[in-house]
């Protein structure tokens, strides 16, 4: 009997079930346990020969046999994946297929020679960062349409996760209109101008799942992107299929399947807290033993400076504080104020230790809080982060530097102070009153740091004394909600910026560019008292923030290190 004719490819892609593995073809025991021996592979796995045998048929089901003709799955993800054909092999089908070649362990870096992976996106990566996308190289992206269904539920609101949502669903737009583009072969991500991005977006245009445990019910999104994933690797034995999500959970199930699952790392600006950018630095015992002969010394004012040179040279940053302690030697503490070629000028601090140099009454009481104040008072430094635990005096340095020079010095016409509303427990509900009564309850922090200064401010001058001070102190400090300052400019203003590490980066990136002429911003909170959800110390707007401003001429940064708040803090911050 005469086998029928070949189909079109209009007609494979009207009838997939006739060229693409079934669920009931393999059971998962099968696909987990693919590549640990020698197995025959379904026929639509096999590369293109002219083998005269049909498809296998699902259990249960009764249809023509299909013809003879290759079947050809996702011809575009095939071409990418194999090398240039061979010669093709003679018209006889084997007895024993060969086995597919064992899978390679997911790795940060292609291997050499080797296809593109392919990543599978999880929906919560896109809500997070709509510019993932184009983060993956030369890498393919693989999107389920259940991904795009739940875009859509999530684009509605003014949530940061439905603007997030909007702004995904206008990139795949902007991907889906380019010139020449096929959805069916893939769409090129660097046609909207993102040129990092080498690799192709590929839509589920076709059925595609595997049979997965009976637990694990059907209906449920992230159970139907498991599915995804694990069709693909069936079908695409030859490439690795990663799936990237942020719930914890969906990757736990992933790797329980035997399915490669990874969190998706890119918006982390740092992998470990511990190589975040201090701002200052010991230099070495022997420091001016090899700068004897080279260093250049001169006096500008108050100030001393010098010009160092040598290998330690290679570790600065301008406006990083270094220095040189050692028993029985003069200490030095200096910022570095200019870096050329293999030079350094070092420029001497103003000691705020002095009772003579207090600002608004406050004294520093260990060298990072020298360190701070210098930055503080500095009119040349625009902007200002100071990390540390709680109880190393971040608000009260804040507070006292911009009120001296708000009141005394005139610099600053008032001091606004913001901070992330983000509570530590449950929310108590909606606040009454005007902008600043409801910002009331979150700035505590800032009526017991008031509280000191206007005590220690009125001296003798009597409780009358003391309600003026502390009138005229809350006149000229205003309160804003985060939420109202898009659009906003403050000019000659004196922005604190408190609990810093609860804020996305794109938070703090809306909240730096409001500065304009004249505005100091400060940026100040403790990484280890995150509370804002998905947020973690790599990701924190914080960190983004002190890891960017990094060696500007115009900015600063330093982490406070030890507690002076009380004993019992300083203890309670260690052990608990």
């Amino acid at each position: 009997m005469p086998l029928p004719p070949a189909p079109t490819k209009r007609a494979a892609l009207l009838a997939p079930d006739a060229y693409s593995l079934k669920a009931s073809d393999a059971s998962l025991d099968d696909f987990t346990e693919r590549g640990a021996g020698p197995a025959t592979p379904p026929v639509a796995d096999e590369p293109a020969a002219p083998a005269r045998r049909p498809a296998p048929q699902a259990k249960g089901r009764k249809r023509n046999p299909p013809a003879a003709a290759p079947a050809e799955p996702s011809p575009v993800i095939e071409d990418r994946a194999k090398a240039p054909p061979a010669a093709p092999a003679p018209a006889v089908t084997p007895a024993v297929a060969p086995a597919p070649a064992p899978r390679r362990r997911p790795s940060s870096k292609r291997t050499a020679g080797g296809p593109p992976r392919l990543f599978v996106l999880d929906t919560n990566v896109l809500l997070h960062d709509p510019m993932s996308l184009f983060r993956f190289e030369e890498h393919d992206i693989f999107l389920p349409m259940i991904v795009l269904e739940e875009l859509d539920g999530h684009k509605k609101g003014m949530t940061e996760v439905a603007r997030n949502g909007r702004q995904t669903s206008r990139n795949l737009d902007a991907l889906a209109a380019q010139a020449g583009g096929d959805m069916a072969k893939g769409l090129k991500l660097a046609a909207t101008g993102h040129q990092s991005a080498r690799g192709l977006l590929f839509f589920q245009t076709e059925p595609l799942a595997d049979e997965l445990p009976a637990s694990l019910p059907q209906g449920k999104a992230d159970n139907q992107i498991l599915g995804v994933v694990a069709g693909l690797r069936q079908r695409h034995p030859e490439r690795e299929v990663i799936l990237v999500s942020k719930d914890i959970n969906m990757r736990v199930k992933a790797r329980a399947l035997g399915l490669p699952a990874e969190d998706y790392e890119n918006d982390k600006t740092l992998d470990d807290g511990e190589l975040l950018y201090a701002g200052s630095l010991a230099l070495p015992q022997d420091f001016w033993t090899r700068q004897s002969k080279t260093i250049e010394s001169w006096q500008s004012g108050s100030h001393t400076y010098y010009r160092v040179s040598g290998p330690a040279v290679g570790q600065f940053y301008i406006n990083q504080f270094v220095y040189f302690e050692a028993p029985g030697e003069p200490s030095l503490y200096a910022r570095v104020t200019e870096i050329r070629d293999k030079t350094a000028v070092l420029k001497t601090l103003k000691d705020y230790t002095h009772l003579k140099n207090a600002v608004w009454g406050v004294t520093s009481r260990n060298r990072e809080q020298n360190f701070a104040l210098n930055l503080l008072m500095d009119p040349e430094i625009d902007f200002v982060t100071l990390a540390g635990t709680a109880g190393t005096g971040k608000t009260l340095m804040a507070l006292a530097a911009g009120l001296t020079q708000v009141l005394d010095d005139r610099r600053y016409t008032e001091i606004i102070m913001t901070r992330a509303t983000v509570s530590v427990g449950e929310d108590i509900g909606f606040l009454p009153g005007t902008e600043e009564e409801k910002m009331g309850p979150w700035m505590g922090a800032l009526d017991d740091n008031l509280e000191f200064l206007a005590k220690g401010d009125g001296g003798n001058a009597g409780e009358w004394g003391r309600a003026a001070t502390n009138e005229l102190i809350r006149s000229r400090i205003k309160v804003k909600s985060m939420n109202f300052m898009r659009g906003r400019t403050f000019m000659n203003k004196y922005v604190i910026i408190d609990e810093a590490q609860n804020l996305t980066p794109k938070q703090m990136k809306t909240l730096i560019t409001r500065a304009g002429p004249g505005t100091k911003i400060i940026c100040m909170g403790n990484l280890a008292q995150i509370d804002t959800p998905y947020l973690t110390e790599g990701s924190s707007g914080l960190t983004y923030a002190v890891d960017r401003f990094k060696g500007w001429p115009h900015g600063g940064h330093i982490t406070l290190a030890r507690g002076e708040r009380s004993r019992l803090a300083d203890f309670a911050s260690e052990v608990l």
